[in-house]
């Protein structure tokens, strides 16, 4: 009996054996690969912040983010990217790295993002970024950096953000950028660095769309005339990289720290600059003016033929053949470029990128397109139909006047109207003047002459004619005629008798 039941017991502890065991062969293993204490989610590796002095060895091949940074790393061995052939952002940031190296980003040519800010980096040799021509952001702000070879920056043709602000850079290379083409770049962050006298000419020279983001701030510039114009010009065209840091622009007056005034705020300093030694700096550009819904070409006027040509429109977009990606801008054989219908979003500034074996350097030439809506047309006079309702209506005129007998109710309110205003009549002659200041004579004032052909034969041709001292000059039914036997005159020419 005792040894069924030590039986029974053995039974039961080896099935809650199996049990546990089977129960943790469902748990979750970790991804196969995973580099202890670091996170990998998918295809993004973080082994940031865990104090690491060197990089682990066995990174999955699947990695497309690589976080490193906020660690100890001090050196990168060449070739230790090979495994990561899909890496396209690499985040070192926050390290203790003082050097690259040659070989350090070797199969990495497939990489965007290189985040290299906040180490102790001093120098940037020729082959130090070799194998990234696809790298389009480089972050190189808060090291110690204070030499750039020449070539630097060769073969980064897709670059178009370069950050090198916060290091200890005394000179930069503004004509050739240290090898690296301006076709894509955009953003060059060169602030709070130790950037004394500036090629002026070279800063002058760089395309449009590369000034926008050309950051000079916290650096102690000389106080140049021709500088402090060239920066004045582009604050007033409102270049972003100058109006939003106006105030961090400062400039060495005596070549002494102490000596800072700010560009923008102490003209004085400035006042005995002339305007005309910052004349033909910059090439202004083009003012167009284009009513939307209309066709535009533009041409890249080069002093040389150019072998490449391209574009970058308003919205930055960098414009080859065949054109811009909504089909809206197309950049022909010739190099250059048409818009078959203009709309609002192609105003701005155009900028073509001309390079070529003849051309001393890459040049460029700025389009600065206004859109506008088009106005309507005024409509056209007709002079004919004028014409022809003006003479019908005086037609009409004429017939009303001719044809067209006044109302007898209108006569006699026109005459009783001229009766009560119609101006005094000036006195005759032959009537008798009155004379107010004797009051023994009395005024004759209703006689009115009367001019009557001769019809009695008696009186020698002539008619006397009497009129009654109370004649009414509107009634003359009153009017009575008396033959006189005596006449005024003997003559045998009709005359007046007035009695």
């Amino acid at each position: 009996m005792v040894w069924l039941v030590l039986l029974g017991s053995l039974l039961c502890l080896s099935r809650v054996g199996v049990g546990s065991l089977g129960t943790e062969g469902f748990l979750p293993s970790g991804p196969r690969n995973c580099p202890y204490r670091c996170v990998c989610a998918a295809d993004l590796l973080s082994c940031a912040g865990l104090g690491l002095q060197d990089v682990p060895a066995a990174l999955p091949a699947a990695t497309t983010d690589l976080d490193l940074s906020h660690n100890a790393l001090q050196r990168l061995r060449p070739g230790w990217l090979t495994p990561l052939s899909r890496l396209r952002a690499l985040r070192l940031g926050h390290n203790e790295l003082d050097a690259l190296g040659r070989g350090v980003f070797t199969n990495a040519s497939g990489l965007r993002l290189l985040d290299l800010s906040s180490n102790a980096l001093r120098a940037l040799g020729r082959h130090d970024l070799e194998g990234l021509g696809a790298l389009e952001r480089l972050l190189l702000f808060n090291n110690r950096l204070a030499h750039l070879d020449e070539l630097a920056f060769r073969g980064l043709g897709a670059l178009s953000r370069l950050y090198l602000g916060c290091n200890q850079l005394s000179s930069f290379s503004f004509d050739h950028l240290h090898g690296l083409g301006a076709t894509h770049l955009r953003t060059l962050d060169l602030s709070s660095n130790r950037l004394g006298r500036i090629p002026v000419a070279a800063l002058a020279a760089l395309p449009a769309f590369l000034k926008n983001g050309l950051y000079l701030h916290n650096n102690p510039l000389a106080c140049d005339c021709r500088l402090y114009h060239l920066l004045q010009r582009w604050l007033q065209r409102g270049l972003s990289a100058v109006s939003d840091f106006a105030p961090q622009y400062m400039c060495l007056a005596f070549k002494v720290p102490t000596s800072r005034v700010r560009f923008f705020e102490h003209s004085r300093v400035f006042e005995n600059c002339s305007a005309a030694l910052a004349g033909g700096l910059e090439r202004p550009e083009e003012q167009l003016h284009v009513q939307m819904g209309r066709p535009l070409r533009l041409r890249c006027n080069t002093s040389a033929p150019a072998v490449r040509i391209a574009w970058v429109s308003p919205k930055q977009e960098l414009l080859v053949a065949p054109g811009s990606r909504d089909g809206s801008i197309a950049v022909l054989a010739d190099g250059s470029l048409a818009i078959s219908n203009v709309q609002p979003r192609h105003a701005g500034l155009f900028v073509c990128l001309a390079a070529g074996p003849r051309l001393h350097h890459n040049q460029t030439h700025e389009y600065n397109v206004s859109v506008h809506a088009p106005r309507p047309e005024p409509e056209a006079f007709n002079t004919g139909f004028t014409t022809l309702l003006g003479c019908a209506v005086g037609l009409v005129l004429v017939l009303l006047y001719l044809f067209a007998p006044p109302c007898p109710g209108c006569r006699r309110c026109y005459r009783r109207t001229c009766r009560r205003h119609c101006w005094p009549r000036a006195p005759s002659p032959l009537q008798e003047p009155s004379v107010p200041d004797v009051p023994s004579r009395k005024a004759s004032v209703h006689k009115h002459v009367v001019f009557l052909e001769p019809g009695r034969r008696g009186l020698n041709g002539r008619v006397q004619l009497a009129v009654a001292e109370d004649f009414d000059l509107y009634n003359p039914v009153g009017l009575r005629l008396h033959a006189g036997s005596e006449s005024a005159s003997s003559t045998g020419s009709e005359g007046l008798v007035m009695t």
